[in-house]
């Protein structure tokens, strides 16, 4: 039996890591190796070899073979010369857990103890951080569903957490309020988490603030088709009168500035918070995606906090449609021009899509102005960038077809897209962005925006961000893959990564990921 002295500690919450009486212990390369060895430390029972290798290796290579040399690579970093943890025979794997401490494990056992302690704010600390985070697996689809699985799981734990702090007693105004605000971004729909908050933020004396969380609580919960029971209502301190609020969050102020070039820019402002500027993507409208039914819940959240500041990129939506140059640089030209227009100096700065691109280089060039970066979907290099022949042949022809038919009557050519930006979305919901698209951009410029969008390349600049950046990505986006997200993240010093449990790259304002995008915005921004 080992002693405590030589107890194995391993850390699933962030990077994979293990400890031996405190000493780091070197783990293989492979990540596929080190992927295993999360999955047999979590999954507490005996695995058979075949089902092992189904789910981490592909045919017709030599699974078996694999998985051997991945066990004896394990042996090194788990077994001891008196104690042996990872027991296998001829058919099956058992990871033996007697004296292993997991942190995942412990934090749950915290559920059990004072919630004010140090170690249950360590805990929610480390919960933040993706579960065996960078051990993604491409190709081996069953590990990733179970992964996705766990990290659900692990974020559920955190919420559980989250409100054993916050109703803890002893923990002081500031914590506490801190504490509750991020329950609530945790657990969006949580009128527990709502009514506390807005309880801390009035014994603070920041009643403007309390105000403004149960109005927006309220308008969350109306989204989602909930109703607000009474004694919440009455702790929250709101009436049903909400809709002077909501005219306000409508009104957005239209303008127009000129870049370098003379190209006319329309740019937009709403709310009366501190600045909150996001890059143009494919396709904006000022005016028609304010009410869409894609975005628009989330704009007017994100307006709720914030003066949001928005613009549709040089030819497309209310900015001029005819520009010589539709380039990547110029669209960060645009970018500086609404930045300067609107007379904001220090602001975050939200990406998605290509438009990730573009407030990266934003960021780069201006690290004086930009205090966040947040990006959602978004991507470092275009699909041209080291393309083989066939997809380059594939894309190429995918761009001839917009040129010729994107603006028909019949929606096949635009179709495409809205099939691969919106695969959760209803037959109304596709057949409005449909028309979106044809409303926004025309047949010749949509082709030169693909164009550019092909060739864009920023990876040069990741190493170069010095801001504190958020990144989210859709678990299930067909358009920008996972990976591209996670490369994105991976490159950026200490940037936090979100996945959300949907498939559409452009969110749904009705879908649940919609309100965790805003919340985990809020967080991200409160932490400063």
């Amino acid at each position: 039996m080992a002693s405590r002295q030589s107890a194995l500690s391993i850390a699933v919450l962030g990077e994979l890591s293990v400890r031996r009486g405190g000493a780091l212990v070197p783990l293989p390369a492979s990540r596929k190796t080190r992927a295993l060895l999360g999955y047999l430390a979590l999954v507490t029972r005996s695995h058979h070899r075949d089902q092992l290798c189904e789910m981490f290796w592909e045919r017709p290579n030599d699974p078996r073979g694999a998985l051997r040399w991945s066990l004896s690579k394990l042996r090194g970093v788990v077994d001891e010369p008196a104690v042996v943890r990872l027991d296998a025979n001829r058919e099956h794997v058992r990871f033996i857990h007697d004296h292993v401490e997991l942190d995942l494990t412990e934090a749950e056992r915290l559920l059990d103890t004072d919630g004010a302690s140090d170690a249950v704010a360590a805990a929610i600390a480390a919960l933040r951080e993706p579960l065996l985070d960078g051990l993604d697996l491409p190709g081996s689809s069953s590990f990733n569903a179970w992964l996705v699985g766990q990290r659900d799981a692990a974020g559920r734990l955190r919420c559980r957490l989250l409100q054993h702090r916050a109703t803890a007693p002893g923990l002081s105004a500031d914590k506490q309020w801190r504490c509750c605000r991020e329950w609530l971004d945790c657990d969006p729909c949580n009128a527990e988490a709502a009514a506390r908050l807005v309880q801390c933020l009035r014994e603070l004396g920041r009643h403007d603030d309390a105000e403004r969380t149960a109005r927006a609580f309220e308008l969350t919960m109306a989204q989602a088709g909930l109703g607000v029971p009474g004694d919440i209502r009455a702790a929250l301190g709101s009436d049903d009168n909400d809709s002077a609020h909501i005219r306000e969050l409508a009104r957005q102020k239209i303008r127009f500035c000129k870049a370098a070039d003379d190209v006319q820019i329309a740019y937009a402002c709403v709310g009366n918070g501190p600045p909150l500027v996001k890059a143009a993507n494919w396709l904006n409208h000022l005016e028609l995606d304010w009410h869409a039914p894609i975005w628009a819940p989330m704009f007017q959240e994100l307006a709720r906090d914030h003066c949001f500041i928005r613009y549709d990129e040089r030819g497309n939506g209310m900015s001029q449609g005819q520009a010589a140059d539709i380039s990547f640089e110029a669209f960060v030209q645009d970018l500086e021009t609404v930045a300067d227009a609107a007379g904001v100096d220090r602001f975050p700065l939200l990406g998605l899509s290509q438009g990730c691109a573009v407030a990266i280089e934003y960021a780069v060039r201006h690290p004086d102005r930009v205090s966040h970066l947040v990006l959602w979907g978004g991507y470092a290099a275009g699909w041209r960038v080291n393309a083989d022949a066939e997809l380059i042949a594939e894309r190429e022809a995918i761009i001839t077809l917009v040129r010729s038919g994107w603006g028909r009557d019949d929606a096949v050519y635009r179709q495409m897209f809205s099939a691969d930006f919106l695969p959760g979305a209803t037959a109304d919901e596709l057949s409005w962005f449909n028309r979106f698209q044809r409303e926004t951009v025309s047949a010749a410029n949509a082709a030169r925006f693909l164009e550019v969008f092909a060739d864009i390349d920023v990876r040069h600049r990741l190493a170069q961000i010095n801001v504190p950046t958020l990144v989210m990505h859709a678990r299930g986006d067909r358009r920008i893959p996972l990976a591209s997200g996670s490369q994105l993240a991976a490159q950026i010093r200490g940037a936090e990564f979100v996945t959300f449990a949907t498939d559409n790259h452009l969110l749904l304002g009705r879908e649940p990921a919609s309100k965790l995008f805003v919340a985990h915005i809020r967080q991200f921004l409160a932490l400063g």
